[in-house]
């Protein structure tokens, strides 16, 4: 694979832009969603990530940062072979929500070569992050709608998504 820089701002300038074009039509989705949107939503996820290496971008893990469960803190604790007091002490806050996230970013765990360096055990937002792969992809819109600006995968993905659907229609 060859090295290709992606051009974070022109991604996150084009998904501002088109927010509110974004915002309507994954609001159709909802309202009617096409039988075979599943399948399509794998299609054009497989399609998107043969297209952008995360690895040369890296801006979730830069700017976003995961909730934590209980599950993560445990399987990562454990993996540092740490207690969870002091995983959570040295890496955890509760934030505004309640929810457990990095006390700062970008992500500690982040390598200078944008690899993780617990990838076998980051937590599950990680490992599901941009959400882009999921059945019933109209649930969860208002994240698939804030990801575009941060993550250029999930900006190619709604609209291509978008271009698909008005094809076939």
């Amino acid at each position: 694979m060859t090295h290709k820089t992606i051009d974070l701002e022109k991604y996150r300038q084009l998904a501002l832009q088109k927010q509110a074009e974004h915002r309507k039509f994954l609001a159709s989705l909802k309202k009617k969603a096409p039988k075979h949107l599943d399948k399509l939503v794998q299609k054009i996820h497989q399609e998107v990530f043969e297209e952008i290496d995360c690895t040369e971008c890296a801006n979730c893990c830069q700017r976003l940062g995961p909730l934590f469960t209980e599950a993560d803190i445990s399987r990562i604790a454990k993996h540092f072979r740490m207690k969870l007091s002091v995983f959570e002490e040295l890496y955890l806050r509760v934030d505004e929500d309640k929810d457990k996230v990095f006390r700062s970013m970008p992500c500690p765990f982040l390598g200078e070569d944008n690899l993780c360096s617990i990838y076998d055990v980051r937590p599950k937002a990680c490992r599901e992050f941009p959400h882009t792969d999921r059945k019933k992809i109209y649930q969860i819109n208002h994240l698939t709608l804030k990801n575009t600006p941060t993550c250029p995968a999930a900006y190619l993905f709604v609209e291509k998504l978008k271009r698909e659907l008005s094809q076939s229609l």
